[in-house]
């Protein structure tokens, strides 16, 4: 079954908050620089923006979030209890939906992630030392472009 998307609402910050803090947390190789009450108010302004779709099965909790502005992915994160189950394909191919191009970066040592990314068609655009994000560790920027529509030969 496919996960109802919605844009967020400020009631969501709270459980996408959550789901930034475990995503650290299940991560030995990053750092802890935030509190959870930081991780809402993070969430909470991505939402206040207009950047979040949140993924949700039919009177769930939110189970997954992507915040977006314009082709810049800030963000994508699954509740662990919902990881595997689709959600984070079904928010990356409705980003694409909206936008023809779409840039983001992830840690080098998340290699799950980099996987996902690269199934889901990106390409690696970039590398860094980590002298650039706030936990001083190597990224990569990755890149997907819708393909053009092939040209119709005009009628004759």
């Amino acid at each position: 079954m496919s996960p109802r998307l919605r844009p967020a609402t400020p009631t969501d910050a709270g459980r996408l908050g959550a789901m930034i803090g475990a995503a650290v947390a299940s991560r030995p190789w990053k750092p802890r620089l935030h509190s959870g009450a930081e991780d809402i108010a993070h969430a909470g302004q991505m939402i206040e923006r207009g950047w979040v779709t949140v993924a949700e099965a039919p009177g769930s909790a939110p189970l997954g979030f992507l915040a977006r502005d314009g082709a810049y992915v800030h963000a994508l994160f699954v509740a662990p209890e919902a990881q595997g189950a689709g959600i984070g394909r079904a928010l990356i191919e409705h980003a694409k939906a909206q936008s023809p191009l779409l840039d983001l970066w992830t840690f080098a040592a998340n290699e799950g992630a980099q996987r996902f990314y690269e199934r889901a068609g990106f390409a690696v655009i970039e590398r860094g030392d980590g002298s650039r994000n706030d936990e001083g560790l190597p990224d990569i920027r990755y890149r997907w472009q819708a393909k053009a529509a092939a040209p119709q030969e005009s009628a004759r």
